[in-house]
């Protein structure tokens, strides 16, 4: 499970005193522990997907973060904030590519935008760009 390569991520992280890895894992193992106590309340498991979303949201968050700082004139902190990105990153699954969205669209009988996007909702939740489907999916009609 992704929480879990993530603590152990941490732990390696506190051994080799690396303060820019350490600082974005106990982030995202509060979010997944937060989301934890939530699924817990329903009698359900935090499942990968769940932190996959966790995870494209932190990298949302932090791109915004160093968005701001480079406004402000303060690179560095912008360089902290993208190597974050780029640690948490590596638990995302491969996104799919436009070619393999339109090959899994051209083989589905009914093409309408609300039946293709439910299928990929269901199917491939955190694999692939929902905005890129609609893209593909308005060049394929």
């Amino acid at each position: 499970m992704i929480l879990d390569e993530i603590k152990k991520a941490n732990i390696q992280a506190l051994k080799d005193k690396n303060s820019t890895a350490r600082a974005i894992y106990s982030v995202v193992m509060t979010k997944g522990m937060l989301e934890t106590v939530k699924k817990r309340e329903k009698g359900e498991e935090l499942q990968d997907t769940d932190m996959v979303q966790i995870l494209q949201k932190t990298i949302k968050e932090l791109s915004d973060e160093a968005e701001s700082y480079i406004k402000a004139g303060k690179q560095e902190q912008a360089n902290e904030v993208e190597k974050q990105k780029e640690i948490i990153s590596a638990y995302l699954p491969k996104m799919l590519s436009e070619e393999e969205i339109y090959e899994i669209i051209s083989k589905q009988d009914d093409k309408s935008i609300p039946n293709i996007m439910k299928l990929f909702k269901t199917n491939y939740a955190g694999k692939v760009d929902m905005g890129k489907v609609n893209m593909v999916l308005k060049k394929y009609n």
